[in-house]
């Protein structure tokens, strides 16, 4: 696949190649010697790989309120028009997204807090906590008052829905403090139910959404080239934005809101209900596959080319659930590692992710 150009002028051993081509690997190198070293380095740094055309991968799926054949249908249909490649589809029911908490490693810089991680796990702010509701987070802790939103919800025994409900209702009380970007806690107080300590229980109907026994999603790994389809437009223009109404009419999710009853949705489609989703980077693609499908990433090219650029295979593990990193030339700013590559195609991203992994080494 390698594309490499030579300028004329490079000489080795004396002699000069025009225009020659270096395919993998192998090629017209001078002989090996002191007088051949120099211009050799200088023959190596010169030669550049095209970046006009690259194969990129995406993990895409039809959400659990739209999975229907229409929908499916219609994704397959645009996906055809526009050039993306179907690697692999099938479905994931709302029991297996359960059990293997799919959902939750997706969305995990909230869901950690609400299902994933127990609160002696967590780095709580203790003064945050006794300021707003007058003790003090160790001695809750130590009592078992503070459970994660799954685990509360097993031990108030109740649902989602119901969680949800005592989570709004804490609000509007103001028993409620936010710890950080995305990371909240709340005093449930149900009736005939002791109050009970929990984070982040606002994730537990978005996840119901996806874990229901009767539910699946629909899911896609796709391929297709920079060069006839940049990320951005790919998420913009194929996709559409993440408010339905506000979509192109001829994306996915603009025609989805245009059609929502003749494609077999329930009801008309929403910000968080919107059809499709689509990974937002090549970064997240991988991240989204190594999740979703259990992809082992030393087959994937874009990992490899990470772990070329520089990026530890733990660094990479750690990166896929969207931790606050050191960003570069940012004077110890810190900022979400998949904001920092959305949108970008998979040279641009390479290019980011090696810069991001010197700034965190």
């Amino acid at each position: 696949e390698a594309n490499v150009l030579m300028k004329e002028e490079l000489i080795a051993t004396e002699r000069k190649f025009e225009g020659a081509a270096i395919v993998s690997g192998f090629g017209p190198f001078p002989a090996v010697g002191p007088a051949a070293s120099g211009r050799m380095l200088t023959m190596q740094k010169s030669i550049k790989m095209s970046s006009t055309s690259q194969t990129q991968s995406a993990f895409v799926f039809i959400k659990p309120h739209a999975c229907t054949e229409a929908v499916e249908a219609l994704v397959k249909s645009k996906f055809d028009e526009v050039g993306i490649t179907i690697l692999s589809e099938g479905d994931i029911d709302g029991a297996t997204i359960d059990e293997k908490q799919y959902i939750d490693q997706h969305y995990y810089a909230i869901a950690s807090k609400a299902t994933i991680l127990k609160p002696a796990d967590l780095n709580v702010p203790k003064d945050k906590f006794s300021e707003t509701f007058g003790e003090e987070w160790d001695a809750v802790l130590g009592e078992g008052r503070v459970l994660n939103a799954l685990d509360a919800c097993k031990h108030l025994e109740i649902d989602a829905e119901a969680i949800d409900t005592a989570w709004a209702a804490a609000k509007n009380a103001k028993r409620i403090v936010k710890f950080g970007g995305g990371f909240y806690c709340a005093k449930l107080e149900i009736d005939g139910k002791d109050p009970l300590y929990t984070l982040n229980a606002f994730f537990m109907s978005m996840r119901s959404k996806f874990t229901d026994p009767s539910v699946k999603i629909h899911y896609f790994q796709v391929e297709f080239d920079s060069q006839s389809l940049a990320w951005a437009d790919f998420r913009g223009k194929v996709l559409g934005p993440t408010d339905p109404a506000a979509a192109p009419a001829d994306s996915l999710r603009g025609k989805i809101m245009a059609d929502w009853q003749a494609l077999g949705l329930k009801e008309p489609p929403n910000t968080g209900d919107n059809g499709v989703h689509a990974s937002a980077s090549p970064f997240e693609g991988l991240a989204e596959k190594m999740n979703w499908l259990q992809l082992d990433p030393t087959t994937d090219k874009f990992a490899l080319a990470l772990v070329d650029a520089g990026v530890t295979p733990e660094m990479l593990k750690a990166w896929t659930v969207d931790p606050q990193v050191l960003l570069p030339d940012g004077n110890g700013k810190k900022g979400s590692l998949f904001d920092q590559l959305e949108d970008m195609d998979f040279g641009p991203a390479l290019d980011k992710c090696a810069a991001l992994a010197a700034a965190n080494a």
